[in-house]
């Protein structure tokens, strides 16, 4: 089984490309604390090649940002290339296949916290929550 399961935080900008057959692919990487640190040590982290593809590359072009936490499901590749001196080039990187935003709440600058964050200031005179209308523009 191959399956990678990731939470870090993007260390630049997602790369977005196109590939000759105008598949498009998506490049960043993320860093991951490690678990444990030494007494007296800094939190070490791993810094790890993401690439994303097509729908899933789009989405993280789109929306994520350097500094951002995400979490990501997908695996672990190996691939390798010669380059034009023909030299042999190896790389190892995670292959996205799901990603989802991790931020906390209190993270994000969006009209989403205030709902959270006061729930009831969202509720009608008789409890209810008040319906959205179709102009209200979601956050997501």
């Amino acid at each position: 089984m191959n399956k990678v399961v990731l939470l870090g935080r993007l260390t630049h900008d997602p790369e977005l490309r196109y590939t000759p057959s105008n598949k498009s692919v998506c490049n960043f990487k993320i860093a991951v604390n490690r678990r444990f640190s030494r007494q007296g040590e800094e939190q070490q982290a791993d810094f790890f090649p993401i690439v994303c593809w097509e729908k899933t590359a789009e989405f993280c072009n789109n929306y994520f940002k350097k500094g951002q936490q995400v979490a990501l499901i997908g695996r672990l590749q190996t691939r390798s290339w010669d380059d034009a001196d023909g030299k042999r080039h190896y790389i190892t990187e995670i292959v996205a296949d799901e990603v989802f935003f991790a931020d906390s709440k209190k993270d994000s600058n969006t009209i989403v916290d205030t709902v959270y964050d006061n729930p009831s200031s969202q509720l009608d005179s008789t409890g209810n929550f008040y319906s959205v209308s179709e102009d209200f523009d979601l956050p997501f």
